[in-house]
């Protein structure tokens, strides 16, 4: 099966072509832990990687971790600020005060089950390549040099804006960006190579000591990661202008042909129907959010719930939505291991239910990642396969628990939630006062039942009673 896309570019679906998707998504900038909106960008991504993986294509994907820039220097300057014996040049400084948000930002992927991408350049590690850019845009006429710093000419891509939409006319000819970052629809001549002292951070170059502007790293770390253009590019709405179409314009006159076929963006994270903002007080890391009690299980979920070319809206009723999703599908998971299996004759129709439910599935996410509908296939399956498991009793076919064990792990290969179900071992104290309350209930002694039940709520358990028999679930 082939997956579609809606491409930015075109403002189409498009089919992705197999058999190999070369993917580059914009990563973090490691100044800071990774808020909640970051991170459905993120999740978007592994989506995206795993649905793929489902429908038979091989992927190859990096991911980019930004650690120089305006932002990180700063961070930087304020190490050797609180201790300038510390440090030999701020250079160094800077590699102390992005370590630990890059590995930071590792741990939090592990924590959501995001997968872990073929490639993590960070934009130190390829210098070369970005110098290598910058002489290339030199070379054909669209970058000059200014005061050490070189700039490239927007003038000169005739189709600049074709990505964004953004009107070329509106350019002011002569005036540039010396900034990393810089207002929306505002056109100028942006910064390749940023020109800084010695006691800056900085490499040398034939233009003298600096270090590369923000939009020029992605570009020299795609073409050295993939010795040419890839297929797919994703990232955040709010890259579209300037980063992205930045990206294009340096790609396309530095290196010739294609540089992306398909831009796949997501859109923001709203926090309570508004914009995610320290000043509103509404802005929180995953690390914030996990503090509060949060689950990872159910962020997860909550991020890819819906679709991503959708605003989404982070609150308590969302989250609580996805908590119930969450429950649904580890109950029925959980409830299936509790089955002992026999050899008998299997259902043909939960076998057909199943396949079909697998078909659906991919066929929704195939269709520009609509994970709202596959979420919905998921629940109607889940449905079905719980009457089935009802009507057996406490044992089942084998080879209809394999089916039904089959399909879910289908299912989670895009979802991802089975490696976060919670690994809790309930001590034998527990499942002896659950089984003195399962007889006291046979010898009809209810006070005595009630009691023990409530000793387990006050533990930490509740008591599910089903057709399977009564277990314990932590709260």
């Amino acid at each position: 099966m082939f997956v579609q896309l809606y491409n930015t570019l075109t403002r189409k679906k498009e089919q992705v072509e197999k058999p190999l998707v070369r993917i580059y998504s914009c990563g973090p900038t490691v100044y800071n832990y990774a808020h909640i909106g970051n991170f459905r960008s993120y999740i978007f991504a592994d989506i995206l990687n795993r649905t793929l993986k489902l429908a038979g294509y091989s992927v190859e994907h990096a991911m980019n971790l930004t650690d120089v820039d305006d932002k990180t220097i700063k961070g930087a300057l304020s190490l050797v600020q609180e201790n300038p014996q510390k440090f030999a040049n701020l250079k160094e400084a800077l590699l102390a005060y992005t370590k630990p948000y890059t590995e930071a930002f590792f741990d939090d992927l592990k924590t959501l089950n995001v997968t872990r991408f073929d490639h993590h350049p960070r934009a130190t590690e390829h210098i070369p390549a970005m110098l290598d850019l910058v002489e290339r845009l030199i070379k054909v006429g669209v970058a000059y040099e200014q005061d050490g710093s070189v700039y490239y000419r927007i003038s000169e891509k005739k189709d600049y804006g074709k990505l964004s939409k953004i009107d070329l006319d509106k350019n002011k000819t002569g005036t540039r960006y010396n900034t990393d970052e810089y207002d929306k629809d505002d056109i100028r001549d942006f910064v390749l190579w940023k020109a800084e002292s010695k006691d800056g951070v900085h490499w040398h170059s034939n233009h003298g000591d600096g270090r590369p502007g923000w939009h020029l790293e992605c570009s020299a770390m795609i073409h050295e990661i993939f010795k040419g253009g890839i297929d797919i590019h994703t990232g955040g709405v709010d890259l579209i202008f300037p980063h992205h179409e930045n990206e294009i314009a340096q790609s396309e006159a530095a290196y010739g042909g294609s540089f992306v076929k398909l831009w796949a963006h997501c859109e923001h994270l709203l926090v309570d129907n508004r914009k995610m903002s320290k000043s509103l007080g509404n802005f929180y890391t995953l690390r914030d959010l996990l503090a509060q009690g949060k689950k990872a299980e159910v962020l997860r979920y909550f991020l890819l719930s819906a679709h991503y070319s959708q605003k989404v809206n982070f609150s308590e009723d969302a989250l609580h939505q996805a908590e119930m999703g969450v429950e649904k599908f580890y109950s029925l998971w959980q409830k299936l291991e509790r089955f002992k299996r026999h050899s008998a004759e299997a259902s043909s129709t939960l076998k057909t239910a199943s396949e079909g439910a697998r078909l659906s599935f991919l066929t929704q996410m195939a269709d520009d990642l609509n994970t709202p509908r596959a979420l919905a296939v998921v629940h109607e399956y889940m449905r079905e396969a719980n009457i089935f498991l009802d009507s057996v009793g406490m044992s089942i076919a084998q080879d209809d628990w394999d089916e039904i064990h089959k399909t879910l792990l289908y299912f989670d290969t895009v979802l991802g939630l089975i490696a976060l179900i919670p690994k809790t071992e309930i001590s034998a104290e527990y499942i002896k006062l659950l089984d003195e309350r399962n007889a006291a209930r046979a010898a009809k002694d209810f006070a005595r039942a009630d009691a023990i039940r409530d000793e387990l709520l006050e533990a930490g358990y509740k008591i599910l009673d089903t057709k399977t028999g009564s277990h314990l679930e932590k709260l």
